[in-house]
């Protein structure tokens, strides 16, 4: 097949790698894949500069921003719309709401046989103004009805979409977002990368990976830590990710003296997160708005308990008492209670540590998730044309 994936930025996050990795499997698979992006500016970096994959057509359309912009909106409609017709794709599948909006009505208006889109959180939820969540859910209405299928890295993705009015649910399915779940369950502490990280052996780690931006829930960590010193004075937290908070994050512990308890690895490789999780004890996941929280994953295929707020996909993963405890959202004061309980049950954490690897490491995997996309295009595919491709 003639494959082509568009998605508004290419930094390092999620939804990034989710589409990385199914381009891969696609590839080994024999199809040809183009990756249509927007800019990719800010700290967060460039996928496709941090981590080695085959070589595969990138085409970057400038006007494609992840802001509402009317203007560079209907430039980028059009920009897809004549790649699309020009390159004769047999998929179009469409990431993140921007990106998912215009890319769509592009590859049904340029007549794509199967367009499909994955949502990987909402760009609608309960933070944002009102008027952006009417302009937002208008625009997803209108998007559903440009696509075949609409797939989900969650469950709890689909309910919201159904709730709001989106699409039936018949149109929706989900498919987890896949990694390379075997390097996460077979990584182990390396004391060195610990010593370069600033953090003595015997420290207790509580790691966060996510990007260095509102919504991420930094607002909660600092306040939960400065109870948790009170008590564990050997305990110290890892940032892992970049982003516009950065210099913001770091003023505010300079001021309440917390400077040689936090440590920043920076932007990190998407494959070599797996040795930054491995020095942890527990992955804090605080954040306001998620699909379903990759990082989560990644710590519990790694044998490692986690704490997330009771939103969005998070409890599908963070399940109570067997691989972590979620909590209701902005209550710091769950979040120090559910951490205490871990540390102070070095049994309990390795049960759920157990726990979570068994839950993840086979429904994670990335060529599980390749090989699933695989088979609904082609079925798509055959439902409009009544042949193989």
């Amino acid at each position: 097949m003639r494959i082509c994936h568009v998605i508004t930025r290419m930094i390092v996050g999620g939804a990034q790698e989710n589409t990385l990795y199914t381009i891969v499997g696609h590839i080994a698979a024999g199809h040809h894949v183009t990756l249509i992006t927007g800019p990719s500016p800010g700290r967060e970096g460039k996928l496709l500069q941090n981590i080695q994959v085959p070589d595969f057509e990138t085409i970057e359309i400038a006007s494609l921003v992840r802001e509402l912009d009317p203007l560079n909106d209907v430039k980028a409609y059009f920009a897809l719309k004549k790649i699309f017709r020009e390159r004769k794709f047999d998929v179009v599948h469409t990431h993140s709401s921007k990106a998912g909006v215009v890319g769509r009505i592009a590859a049904r208006h340029a007549g794509v046989p199967v367009v499909v889109h994955t949502v990987h959180g909402q760009a609608f939820h309960p933070y944002e103004s009102g008027i952006k969540n009417s302009i937002y859910k208008l625009s997803e209405r209108i998007a559903a009805r440009y696509c075949d299928k609409i797939f989900a890295v969650a469950q709890a993705m689909i309910d919201q979409c159904v709730e709001a009015d989106i699409a039936p649910r018949e149109k929706y399915m989900v498919v987890y977002s896949g990694m390379d779940t075997q390097k996460f369950a077979t990584s182990v502490k390396d004391l060195q990368l610990l010593s370069q990280c600033g953090i003595s052996p015997d420290a207790k780690v509580i790691v966060t990976v996510a990007r260095l931006f509102p919504l991420k829930g930094y607002e909660y960590v600092i306040p939960a830590a400065l109870e948790l010193l009170k008590k564990y004075q050997n305990i110290h937290f890892l940032f892992v990710g970049d982003g516009p908070m950065l210099y913001e994050l770091k003023d505010e512990l300079a001021k309440l003296n917390l400077s040689g308890y936090f440590h920043f690895a920076g932007l990190v490789p998407p494959d070599q997160v797996y040795r930054y999780i491995a020095l942890s004890d527990i992955l804090w996941h605080l954040s306001l708005r998620e699909g379903l929280p990759r990082s989560v994953v990644q710590a519990l295929a790694s044998g490692k308990p986690a704490i997330g707020f009771r939103l969005d996909g998070t409890p599908e993963v963070v399940i109570d008492n067997k691989t972590g405890f979620c909590t209701e959202p902005k209550n710091v004061k769950q979040v120090i209670a559910a951490t205490e309980k871990i540390l102070d049950n070095p049994d309990l954490a390795a049960q759920m540590g157990e726990n979570g690897r068994k839950l993840v490491v086979e429904r994670f995997d990335w060529q599980l998730m390749a090989d699933i996309l695989e088979d609904e295009y082609l079925q798509l595919y055959r439902q409009k044309h009544g042949a193989a491709v």
